[in-house]
C-alpha cells in the first residue's frame, strides 16, 4: 500500500508530466488562457490517464510482452508483440477521448464549445501516451500501481495547467512588457513553476 502512495505522490510532484517532461505543452499552452477551460480539460485528461494506463497495463502484461502469450498456450511463449504497443496503446487513447468527448458535450456543452479543438486532441496529447509509455518502461508490478501512476500523472498535469491558468488570468492586470506579452510570459512562468516543483525531489519515498 505504502509503495501505491508513494508512486501516487511523486507522478504527481516529482515526475509531473509538465514540470518534468514537458509533456502535453500544446493543450498546456492553448487552453490555459482561463481557470474554468483549464479545470474542464485536466479533469478530462485526469479520467483519460486513469483509464488508459491500467488498460494499457494489462494490455501489455497479457498480450504485448515478450511470453505474455504464455497463458493461451505453451507455444506461444516466444511470441513478442511488443512492436505493437504503440499503436496498440493509441487505440485504446483514441477509444477514451471518445468517450470523453460525447460526455461533456453531452453534459456541458459550454465547456465542450470552450475547449473545443483540444478536447479531441487528448487523443494525441503526448502526456497521454507518455504515461502508458512510462509505465511499460517502469514495469509496475500490479494493476493497482499502474492505476496509482496514471491517475497521479494526470492530477500532477491537472494542477500544471490550473495553476498557470490562475496566473494568467491574474497577470492580465499587470504591466508586463510588450514583447513578453502572451505566451513569452507564459513560458517564463512555466519554467519558473518547474524550478519550483524541483523542489519536491528532495522527498524521500
Amino acid at each position: 500500500m505504502q509503495e501505491i502512495f508513494n508512486i501516487f505522490i511523486k507522478s504527481i510532484f516529482v515526475d509531473n508530466m509538465i514540470f518534468a517532461y514537458f509533456l502535453g505543452m500544446c493543450s498546456y499552452l492553448a487552453v490555459s488562457k482561463t481557470v474554468k477551460t483549464s479545470v474542464g480539460l485536466g479533469a478530462a485528461v485526469i479520467f483519460v490517464l486513469g483509464i488508459t494506463v491500467p488498460v494499457d497495463y494489462l494490455l501489455n502484461e497479457y498480450i504485448l510482452r515478450p511470453g505474455a502469450l504464455y497463458w493461451l498456450d505453451g507455444s506461444f511463449a516466444d511470441v513478442d508483440l511488443s512492436f505493437l504497443s504503440f499503436i496498440m496503446f493509441i487505440a485504446i487513447i483514441a477509444s477514451m477521448v471518445q468517450l470523453v468527448e460525447m460526455i461533456v458535450e453531452k453534459f456541458s456543452p459550454t465547456l465542450y464549445s470552450s475547449l473545443g479543438i483540444f478536447l479531441p486532441l487528448i487523443a494525441v496529447n503526448c502526456a497521454i501516451l507518455g504515461g502508458s509509455l512510462f509505465m511499460q518502461e517502469r514495469e509496475y508490478q500490479s494493476l493497482a500501481q499502474a492505476t496509482s501512476f496514471g491517475l497521479g500523472s494526470g492530477l500532477g498535469w491537472f494542477l500544471a495547467i490550473v495553476g498557470i491558468a490562475a496566473i494568467r488570468e491574474k497577470i492580465r492586470y499587470s504591466d508586463v512588457p510588450a514583447p513578453l506579452r502572451g505566451l513569452g510570459i507564459t513560458f517564463i512562468i512555466t519554467g519558473l513553476m518547474g524550478i519550483a516543483f524541483m523542489s519536491f525531489l528532495g522527498i524521500k519515498l
